[in-house]
């Protein structure tokens, strides 16, 4: 579903991302772990196309996009959750979620008539699938709600709504759980279990917090300075000595 071959980007003198080469299978969920400024969250911007890669290519589904901008990626089926939330904040919580399935709908040649009858016929659609997705991620009282005035666990969840609605190929999460207080968590991590059970989809995950790496992965690939140093099961990887090295010589059980 996803390939990165040779992926690289340089600043400078400095290889942030030094020729990283992955695969990922539909049905599999893979974290990305490793030391701070290890080039986890640049990998997943050059994957997502916010930064332009200096070599190497990004394939989706078979197709080279490596030279796509970020929208037309989006478009063909890659959806990210960011590290710090992106929200028009203020709409309300409702208006999130329907603006984005409306942008995949129109993604898809949808809604574009000047049917009136079918305008509102859509946007009824729209706005209940919304309602959906916001009770799934127990926002549904808040629907009303302008999105500055929720929590940053709510709007957390909220983000993770809009790429649900976006029904991407690949789903990226940089840091989910980034900020949320521990009663906030489980729901977030619910959600994500939820999409793991899907076969057609491919789920990759950055996060620090290694029991839910642990808990959650299919595989884990390890970077340290910018290099793959490690790719397998997670109890393999983790227990790997080249792992522990990356990790300041932290014990496997501190890890």
């Amino acid at each position: 579903m996803l390939e990165t071959h040779d992926l690289t980007i340089r600043f400078g003198g400095h290889v942030a991302v030094d020729h990283v080469s992955c695969a990922f299978a539909p049905g599999t969920l893979t974290s990305i772990v490793g030391p701070n400024g290890a080039g986890k969250t640049t990998y997943f911007n050059l994957i997502s196309g916010q930064l332009p890669a200096s070599e190497g290519r990004v394939l989706l589904a078979g197709e080279d996009i490596t030279r796509l901008p970020a929208p037309q990626r989006t478009r063909r089926g890659l959806g990210r959750a960011f590290q710090l939330t992106q929200l028009f904040p203020n709409l309300t919580v409702r208006e999130n979620v329907r603006l984005a399935i409306q942008a995949r709908e129109a993604g898809r040649g949808h809604g574009g008539a000047l049917d009136m009858w079918r305008v509102w016929l859509d946007r009824k659609a729209w706005i209940d699938e919304a309602d959906a997705l916001l009770a799934q991620v127990r926002l549904a009282d808040r629907a009303a709600a302008a999105a500055s005035s929720l929590p940053h666990g709510d709007q957390r969840k909220l983000e993770v709504a809009l790429l649900i609605a976006l029904q991407p190929k690949v789903f990226m999460f940089d840091e989910p759980t980034a900020g949320m207080s521990v009663d906030e968590v489980p729901v977030v991590l619910d959600l994500i279990r939820g999409l793991k059970s899907r076969r057609d989809i491919v789920i990759l995950l950055v996060e620090h917090k290694m029991d839910v790496v642990r808990e959650l992965s299919d595989r884990i690939i390890v970077l340290n300075n910018g290099q793959l140093v490690a790719d397998g099961e997670p109890a393999a990887v983790i227990a790997s000595p080249v792992v522990q090295e990356a990790y300041l010589g932290m014990a496997a059980e501190a890890i």
